[in-house]
């Protein structure tokens, strides 16, 4: 049996909610081979991040060649990469192997505020890794950061993604969970501006909601979905797996990414 393979180079969260974590889960259920390369060791959990513990990039070199050598992805996701050595490396190892699709998601700041992105790296990430990206995933307020204004309106969010996008010659999602009243999405590509409907939900545990919908995105490019049915189907099931409800710890807690084998046992047992 081959299944294709997705490489997630992000960081470890420690609470299983974001990260590595959550991008493994993420691929497997939806039907890929998961790898990893770790930018960066975090304690953290649904409360917030305690300390973040950067992998010397010769480490980080050697845990991509190790992937890239003998299970070459399909598809690549990058996250988390906090300072400017772990994202020269990233570059260069993306350069090196021409994997077939990147997606890339500009962690800067985790749900529960703290900062995940050293402020030395903002211009490195967007120098070396946004150009080699085939989607970049930023929600509304690290869209704002990237632009360096407000976004409040549906035609200022349409002309940030055109401006990120000709900026970068990639094409952009803007997540709109944080906008008021909706949780559309805005995917801009090729002079294109392309919205996708979304349901806000009453439900406060969204840990890690932006890795998983960009490793959902990755799976189902390597997978052989277009861009825009590969991110119409990631939204759609981060959505199922925000609406399953998992209730952990004491602050924004995760989602359920197995949510479909929760589904299947519940209706087992009826």
């Amino acid at each position: 049996m081959k299944l294709p393979a997705v490489l997630t180079i992000a960081g470890s969260d420690s609470s299983g909610g974001a990260g590595i974590q959550a991008d493994l889960k993420t691929i497997t259920m939806l039907g890929c081979f998961g790898t990893s390369a770790i930018t960066a060791l975090t304690a953290q959990n649904t409360v917030g991040v305690q300390d973040v513990f950067p992998v010397p990039p010769g480490f980080l070199e050697e845990q991509m060649q190790s992937v890239f050598s003998d299970i070459p992805p399909a598809a690549v996701k990058i996250g988390m990469v906090f300072g400017t050595p772990q994202i020269s490396a990233v570059a260069a190892a993306i350069q090196r192997y021409q994997p077939p699709y990147v997606v890339l998601d500009p962690v800067m700041v985790a749900t529960s505020g703290d900062a995940l992105l050293q402020k030395s790296a903002e211009d490195a990430l967007k120098e070396m890794l946004f150009p080699l990206a085939a989607l970049f995933t930023p929600n509304l307020p690290e869209a704002e950061r990237l632009i360096g204004c407000k976004i409040s309106t549906v035609t200022e969010m349409e002309t940030a993604a055109e401006h990120l996008g000709e900026t970068y010659h990639t094409a952009v999602l803007i997540k709109g969970g944080h906008y008021m009243g909706n949780c559309n999405d805005l995917l801009y590509q090729n002079g294109t501006c392309t919205w996708i409907p979304g349901e806000r939900l009453d439900n406060e545990n969204t840990h890690g909601t932006g890795c998983t919908l960009s490793s959902a995105i990755a799976a189902y490019l390597a997978k052989g979905s277009s861009l825009e049915e590969s991110v119409r189907r990631g939204k759609e099931y981060v959505t199922h797996a925000i609406r399953a409800g998992l209730d952990l710890g004491r602050g924004h807690g995760p989602i359920a990414h197995n949510y479909k084998i929760l589904e299947e046992e519940s209706f087992d047992t009826h």
